[in-house]
């Protein structure tokens, strides 16, 4: 009665002052405990009990496997004494429904060699379990395993349900094998949603997009079931336009979509990158009521980063109270990809169950905005917790190697590759190759670039890109010729690399070709970075008519970037009309710009009207505009430690540096008490020397200074 009114407590008490107890007794508070979802307690009264029968067992496995507590589920399954069809319905479903369907076949296999299974009474089970085995076979892929079970049924007489129908036209679909699938619901009675469904997505799966829409014109009233289908079929073919036309005609015939069909359209959305489409969906989201849904508010997010508006996803993300691990690891990149390192740090931090993903994401976010000390600290420490690290994981952190230009750390993180087995990988070769020619060892890159297997471009844009900014312009175009008789497609990034290469080296003419090249042979249109180049090499050459008459016809507006190579372009030349209207167009795009007003007095002194010159350096006097100071980042390696030394030389009148190469006059020696001795440098003594310390054995930072 007790049990029965919901008052677990009295039961419980009243169960504790029985004198004698029998079976119904034990059962039924060992049932009530169960309702009530106590776990510790449900398993301490079991485990006490004096004599367990047939209920006591179908009370708490059924109980733990549905709880996901496999491995109690799977002990109490292994003790019982004689298993029944109840305990091996709720094992096997188990192990399936929380990812491990090859386990959940094994089960089915022990269960056809069983006691039950020899007595032929497997097929009286409810068909729960024969649906259960039939999508394991189908997330395996296993359509061997599939036939067997499904020949199985066909032996002993089995008549299929909507249910197991549409299973087993799920599982031929996802096999590959349409055949069967067809024949399967052309056999069934009265086929239902799920298994034309099921078909339409096994169609889709094998890029037979033609048989599925012809499958789905036939249906008279599509429920939102198959129009899911159908839209999902044209995302996984890349036709996203054609998913969003089905979309909008969805909601022209009055089918209200779900969550699946909204973040099936975000994402088409994400992969064409129109931010209006993606706008007018977050609108219907919040119409329909699922904004916090989150695998709807995931796609949304990624829908806003993917077209350009990352502060948008930023703010929508803000506003959930509910996240899990993927949705987190994206909003790391997000961040990152913002320059808003410290935000993404804080959902790194505070994430209760990091994966590998995790980490990789903040290795690549804090390697790309100029932080490779935090990066390569991170991976320290992934490599001390023993963490699974793959190809991505070590790419990145030599990527990071290669922003500060460490041979000897890029190395050693290359030594690490080796160990795990990862050192013929594609993407990290591609990244040792960026690494060698990042630190000044072109050759070595090159030696890296002629012995790796070349699947696509990314290891010869590595490599071009290599070439054109250690200044090998003959040597980029030679590579780029070689690229293109190996009938690899050049990418915009392959015309980056050449045309930045023509730039530093002169090279005009072989420039101007590649450009109408990428244009006229590959229907490359080129980017701002494209012109940047063309018309800086135009203002080096002397050009300086064809490089404004290139800002003309481009369709981007003109940066102060590109305007300065043209001023840079007249401080040779002299012309100081033209010199005057590029300085006014740099200011009105950067009034605080005073490298452009610089320049202008220099050329103005150049040409000898120093009365003109005078007045600019009054301008800026005036208009309190002051000159950037320099920094450069110097090198230094001692003789007694495998350390490296990172210097950064800063003048205390904040005037730029030349670079020069820091030298030691003698080693680096340990005193008595083991501190080190101040070294004697090749330098002036009006400069503070700050020393940016790095050991390899666990890449820890350590900043000191030292004055000279």
């Amino acid at each position: 009665m007790y049990m029965r009114c919901g008052e677990i407590s009295c039961a419980r008490n009243l169960f504790d002052e029985m004198p004698k107890r029998n079976s119904f007794t034990w059962n039924t508070i060992l049932e009530g405990c169960a309702k009530s979802g106590d776990k510790s307690d449900l398993l301490n009264l079991f485990l006490s009990m004096p004599h367990k029968n047939e209920f006591s067992w179908n009370v708490v496995i059924p109980w733990y496997a549905k709880a996901g507590e496999l491995d109690v589920a799977r002990r109490l399954f292994d003790e019982m004494p004689r298993k029944n069809g109840i305990a091996w319905n709720a094992i096997i479903h188990a192990y399936a429904k929380n990812g491990y369907p090859r386990i959940a076949l094994r089960l089915f296999k022990d269960l056809l060699n069983s006691e039950i299974g020899q007595m032929g009474s497997v097929w009286s089970l409810d068909m729960f379990v024969l649906t259960t085995v039939v999508g394991a076979c189908a997330d395996l892929g296993s359509l061997d395993w599939g036939k067997q079970v499904h020949a199985r049924m066909i032996v002993d007489g089995m008549e299929f349900d909507s249910v197991l129908g549409s299973s087993l036209v799920n599982m031929y679909g996802k096999c590959g094998d349409l055949v069967c699938a067809s024949g399967i619901l052309n056999a069934m009675k009265d086929p239902d949603d799920y298994s034309l469904s099921a078909l339409i997505s096994g169609f889709a799966n094998c890029g037979r997009m033609n048989e599925a829409r012809r499958l789905f014109e036939l249906l008279t009233h599509p429920c939102v079931v198959i129009w899911n289908s159908i839209i999902a079929g044209y995302i996984a073919n890349d036709d996203m336009m054609e998913a969003i036309l089905l979309f909008d005609r969805m909601h022209k015939e009055g089918v209200m979509g779900d969550a699946s069909t909204l973040s099936s359209v975000l994402s088409a959305c994400s992969n064409i990158g129109i931010l209006k489409n993606g706008m007018q969906l977050h609108a219907h989201v919040c119409k329909l009521g699922i904004m916090f849904d989150l695998v709807v508010a995931s796609a949304l997010i990624d829908a806003y980063a993917k077209c350009g508006s990352p502060n948008y996803a930023c703010s929508l993300f803000s506003d959930l109270k509910t996240y899990d691990t993927v949705l987190l690891n994206s909003m790391i990149t997000i961040y990152s990809n913002c320059g808003r390192t410290e935000e993404a740090k804080c959902i790194f931090n505070s994430m209760p169950s990091k994966s590998l993903i995790s980490w990789n994401s903040m290795i690549v976010g804090l390697s790309q905005n100029g932080l490779p000390i935090e990066a390569l600290d991170l991976f320290c420490k992934m490599n001390k917790m023993n963490m699974r690290m793959d190809k991505f994981s070590v790419a990145s952190v030599i990527s990071a190697c290669a922003s500060i230009a460490s041979l000897e750390l890029g190395e050693q993180v290359f030594a690490r590759a080796t160990v795990i087995g990862l050192d013929f990988d594609q993407v990290i070769a591609t990244s040792l190759i960026d690494f060698y020619c990042k630190c000044g060892y072109v050759r070595s890159g090159r030696k890296l670039f002629d012995q790796v297997v070349k699947l696509d471009e990314v290891s010869w844009n590595s490599m071009l890109m290599g070439y054109a900014t250690n200044g090998y312009g003959i040597e980029t175009l030679s590579l780029f010729r070689e690229m293109r008789c190996e009938g690899v497609l050049p990418t915009n990034i392959s015309f980056t690399a050449v045309l930045s290469a023509c730039d530093h080296c002169g090279l005009v003419e072989e420039g101007k070709s590649m450009f109408h090249t990428m244009k006229r042979d590959y229907h490359i249109d080129p980017g701002i970075e494209h012109y940047s180049c063309m018309i800086d090499l135009f203002a080096r050459a002397g050009c300086l008519q064809e490089a404004i008459n290139l800002i003309d016809q481009m369709p981007f507006k003109a940066d102060a970037s590109m305007w300065s190579s043209i001023l840079r372009g007249c401080l040779g030349s002299g012309d100081k009309p033209l010199a005057r209207k590029v300085v006014g167009q740099i200011m009105e795009l950067d009034s605080k710009n005073s490298g452009a007003l610089v320049q202008l007095s220099s050329i103005l002194a150049s040409t000898g009207d120093w009365e003109q010159s005078a007045l600019v350096r009054k301008l800026m006097a005036d208009e309190r505009i002051q000159r950037n100071p320099g920094r450069i980042a110097y090198e230094l390696k001692l003789s007694t430690w495998n350390d490296l030394l990172y210097l950064v030389i800063r003048s205390k009148r904040e005037m730029m540096l030349h670079a020069s190469t820091v030298k030691l006059l003698d080693p680096v020696t340990e005193d008595t008490t083991g501190n080190l001795q101040k070294p004697r440098l090749l330098c002036t003594p009006s400069l503070q020397l700050k020393v940016f310390y790095v050991n390899p054995r666990n890449m820890l930072g350590l900043l000191t200074s030292i004055s000279v």
